[in-house]
């Protein structure tokens, strides 16, 4: 075993041959020495030579020890192969000491949050040191200015056991007033740039997304559209201000093709930032004009008829009046609920990409036979069909309601209710052909019969993709 070895392991190292070596050189010197002192003594002039000999020594060795101070030599080292002494505390029995418990991972609660602080050097650091002495984590962040002071908007991670009246309390300590407050979930973690900008791509593809954009941007609010009456402008009523106004819980906003579009939220102020956000949607949904996003679905009807599904609009006005025309009264009384010859002046509102979306469904030669419409009603959200006499009982009118339940849960709905007639029994096995949880409700001989959907994140899917990029319900048989 090699000396380095042995140092490694912590084991002493006696260099016995280095002993053997110097004890043999101190023996030749004294040899040497005695010889030399012998031959100089006994000789003239030796007690001097030995006396010049010290002095020249003594003399060498002083200018060794200045040499050394000067040029910062370290001073020699004894190498005796042991370890050096450890600076630390000795190796020994171990005494007891202070460890900090562990972590232990505390049940949470998102919350969202919003509160008045005065606009003042200081006032957002105390409420923020308040949240922290509850042990509340501020997730994000936004200041909407105003006037007299500034409205801050949280997203706050809280322990689970602490109520929504306590925090409202530890803002209140610091300083916040109007706060209000209510449960939020992982959807809010989105930052809002990234949010509004997905709004903004939305609208862009797709005309009927703006109502729902508003929706997404501004909360659980109610949307009214009111169209262009005889005295007003293109751009809405006269005397009104062009870029809309504002009104504490209301929004009033120009609608692009006339009009006006009304956003109610009464549990909630509006802020001049949300009416500027809310206004630059409907600006550039007013730059872009009338789109729809391409595509269309090219469906085979189990007896080897093709179909095409397709989204309408506006521009369909005549081929769905002709429809009307060649559909009897009996269906046309089971889709209105009303007189026969008024029928047609739905058709205007139905088709607007702003009070919802419409699939139109036409045969090879191009001529419509069915509309399914899905409608934003306020908070709430209907869906409609019409399958022109000859081509029902054929599967399209559940290929439609399929597609546009699929519409409302990428949108958000929690739920869609069908109004028709408790004969229609064409409509209730449609329903009930979704699977989904049905309640129904009858009144009069009207059935209301509404089913609860699951929402759905929005893909990563475009509304323009083709076919091929798109998922494609598969309720008919194909070639």
């Amino acid at each position: 075993m090699t000396d380095v070895t042995r140092t490694k392991r912590g084991r002493p190292v006696h260099h016995w041959r280095r002993d053997v070596v110097e004890l043999a050189a101190l023996f030749t010197a004294v040899a040497v020495a005695d010889g030399v002192a012998n031959l100089i003594g006994h000789g003239p002039g030796g007690p001097a030579l030995l006396v010049i000999s010290a002095a020249v020594l003594a003399a060498t060795a002083g200018f060794h020890i200045w040499w050394s101070r000067r040029h910062g030599h370290a001073p020699p080292v004894s190498d005796t192969g042991a370890r050096p002494p450890s600076q630390g505390p000795q190796a020994g029995p171990s005494e007891p000491t202070t460890r900090t418990p562990e972590t232990v991972p505390r049940a949470s609660t998102l919350w969202r949050m919003r509160t008045t602080v005065k606009d003042e050097p200081g006032s957002l650091a105390v409420l923020c040191a308040g949240l922290a002495g509850s042990r509340v984590d501020i997730l994000s962040l936004q200041t909407h200015p105003l006037a007299d002071g500034t409205v801050d908007e949280f997203l706050l991670r809280a322990p689970a056991d602490l109520a929504a009246s306590e925090l409202t309390r530890v803002v209140a300590t610091a300083g916040g007033t109007d706060t209000w407050v209510e449960r939020a979930d992982a959807h809010d973690l989105v930052d809002v740039p990234t949010r509004v900008l997905g709004l903004a791509a939305r609208t862009a593809l797709d005309a009927a997304e703006l109502p729902l954009a508003l929706r997404q941007l501004l909360g659980r609010c109610t949307i009214h559209q009111q169209p262009a009456g005889p005295g007003d402008s293109r751009r809405g009523r006269v005397g009104e201000p062009v870029e809309g106004a504002l009104e504490d819980t209301v929004l009033r906003l120009r609608a692009p093709e006339g009009g006006m579009i009304t956003v109610e939220r009464p549990y909630l102020p509006f802020t001049p930032t949300e009416f500027a956000r809310a206004r630059a949607l409907v600006e550039l949904d007013a730059r872009l004009g009338p789109r729809l996003p391409r595509g269309e679905d090219v469906l085979t009807l189990p007896e080897g008829n093709e179909i095409t599904v397709r989204r309408a609009d506006a521009r369909d006005l005549e081929a769905a009046k002709e429809m009307h025309e060649r559909c009897s009264s009996r269906t046309l009384g089971l889709r209105y609920h009303g007189p026969v010859g008024d029928a047609d002046r739905y058709l205007d509102h139905l088709l607007s990409p702003r009070y919802g979306r419409t699939l139109a469904v036409q045969t090879a030669s191009g001529r419509v036979i069915g509309l399914g419409h899905l409608l934003w009603d306020g908070d709430e959200t209907e869906v409609a069909l019409l399958v022109e006499d000859a081509w029902q009982r054929r599967g399209i009118g559940g290929e439609l309601l399929s597609r546009l339940m699929a519409m409302a849960a990428e949108a958000g709905c929690e739920s869609v209710y069908a109004v028709t007639q408790a004969s229609n029994t064409g409509m209730v096995a449609a329903m009930r052909g979704l699977e989904l949880p049905l309640d129904y409700q009858i009144e009069e001989g009207t059935l209301v019969v509404t089913a609860r959907l699951e929402p759905k994140p929005t893909t990563s899917a475009t509304p323009d993709a083709t076919p091929e990029e798109q998922h494609i319900g598969k309720g008919l048989a194909r070639d």
